[in-house]
């Protein structure tokens, strides 16, 4: 944790220039964060339970057992390009505070802040405990996967490779633990506040410019309050600034890669021939100083339904897709309507109510 501190601005300035993360959330939420939780880990492996003693028995026969906690052995961790230093950190801290020896492959489209936080890491840990491979999925992921001497390994990334990385751990029998895809719905109930649902709701899809597998990407929304809430979504988009992700007053930045970029405009494109209505944005953004940058217009697609692409698959841009709907019922199903499984959220000003739906959302964290 000390020498990621000690190295805090060489890794900012990294992140923002290989993942086009702006300079105010690499600076206060990224690399805080990963302090955090190694600090948060050095203590917890100090009181951490590795044996546990089981209660003895003396019938029908005498016993006694322990349960021992070991490291699983080499672990291999095969990181995404949206949050380098985050997911580098997810995955590292917990393995190394588990006595566990590490292959981390960092996105080959991001691997730079990785590469030096692991050059860093090495003035601390013994040789050969932490080590750093840079390539594709195809070539190292797969190599990674299929090699008999990995004990485990942790991915991140898309939903279609994924299942190969499963399919590719049962054939030496690893651990498998993977972070896919996500098209986390939003269920807002008619007694929300509506300028919270707004600020609260654009932040869930725009933060990292919404390349994150947790964004809110669907916002389903009471009829009742339906054209209120698009006027105050329209209004607090306009308020966000694109621009250059080195600068502190940048609240989004430029898509990763110009393929994505492509891909992004080719969703709200499909949207709109689909059916949808643009609120704002849907077009490239021109940011002074950045002129060709691959930037997009914080967009709201309104009038969306279930069975458009845009409600479908997961874009990975700052794009809401808003659907209106009558009952909690229909809302809840439309909510589960979706290969996804991620993340969901619940906006209500009653609690009692907000724990009763998240047993219906079929989510991972709500």
């Amino acid at each position: 944790a000390q020498q990621v501190m000690a190295n805090a601005q060489e890794l900012i300035a990294l992140e923002i220039s290989c993942s086009g993360a702006t300079l105010n959330r690499a600076s206060n939420l990224d690399v805080p964060a990963v302090a955090d939780l190694w600090m948060n880990l050095a203590e917890a492996v100090k009181t951490y339970p590795f044996v546990e003693a089981q209660s003895p028995r003396p019938l029908p026969e005498q016993w006694h057992s322990q349960v021992w906690k070991e490291p699983v052995g080499v672990c291999g961790l095969i990181t995404a390009w949206n949050f380098p230093l985050l997911l580098y950190s997810w995955k590292v801290g917990p393995a190394l505070a588990a006595g566990n020896t590490i292959v981390i492959k960092p996105s080959e489209l991001t691997p730079t802040s990785s590469i030096r936080l692991t050059e860093i890491l090495q003035e601390v840990l013994p040789p050969g405990v932490l080590n750093i491979v840079n390539g594709d999925g195809p070539g190292v992921g797969d190599a990674m996967t299929l090699h008999p001497d990995i004990d485990k390994i942790s991915f991140t990334g898309s939903t279609r490779v994924g299942k190969i990385v499963q399919t590719n751990c049962a054939t030496t029998m690893k651990r498998c633990t993977l972070e896919l895809g996500g098209k986390g719905p939003g269920v807002v109930l008619p007694d929300a506040d509506l300028d919270m649902v707004a600020q609260g709701s654009l932040w869930a899809v725009y933060m990292n410019a919404g390349q994150a597998c947790e964004s809110g990407t669907r916002l389903l929304v009471h009829e009742d309050i339906y054209d209120e809430l698009l006027e105050k979504l329209a209004a607090r988009s306009a308020e966000v600034v694109v621009g250059n992700p080195a600068d502190p007053a940048t609240g989004i930045g430029p898509m990763s890669t110009e393929a994505h970029f492509h891909k992004v405009m080719g969703y709200i494109e499909s949207g709109v021939a689909e059916g949808a209505r643009i609120v704002c944005g849907g077009q490239p953004a021109e940011v002074p100083g950045c002129e060709g940058g691959f930037y997009v217009q914080p967009t709201v697609l309104a009038d969306v339904s279930n069975d458009m692409q845009v409600a479908r698959e997961e874009i990975f841009g700052p794009v809401l897709a808003v659907i209106k709907y009558k009952t909690v019922e229909e809302a809840i199903d439309l909510a589960n309507e979706t290969d996804y499984g991620l993340s969901a959220g619940i906006w209500t000003s009653d609690l009692v109510r907000a724990q009763q739906l998240a047993r219906d959302l079929r989510a991972g964290s709500i």
